[in-house]
């Protein structure tokens, strides 16, 4: 099991993100936040292989994990025994805004 640490930047876009999906329809925020904690699980236990972010990151190894019932994919940078994540970023919303992150 690798080590996961989250930006705290992160950490607060998928609370903000719970809480917008809460507002829009009670109980999705709940769901958004399993879909998540899903994400992590699998990126702790390295079950599934990661696609690389496109351009200069993904050149410098900052891979995603897309996830499947939200507009959302998991931005990290993966070490040997460490996961990092970088955000939580939304498909349709300032692409590569995280990047000042790495």
């Amino acid at each position: 099991m690798r080590v996961l640490r989250i930006h705290a930047a992160a950490a607060d876009e998928a609370a903000e993100a719970a809480a917008w999906y809460e507002k829009e329809c009670p109980g999705l925020g709940v769901e958004f936040e399993h879909a998540i904690d899903a994400a992590l699980d699998l990126l702790e236990e390295t079950i599934i292989p990661l696609t690389a972010v496109p351009g200069k990151a993904g050149a410098r190894g900052v891979k995603r994990l897309v996830l499947r019932r939200f507009p959302y994919s998991v931005i990290v940078s993966e070490r040997e025994t460490e996961v990092f994540v970088i955000a939580f970023a939304h498909h349709a919303r300032h692409p590569g805004y995280w990047r000042d992150r790495l």
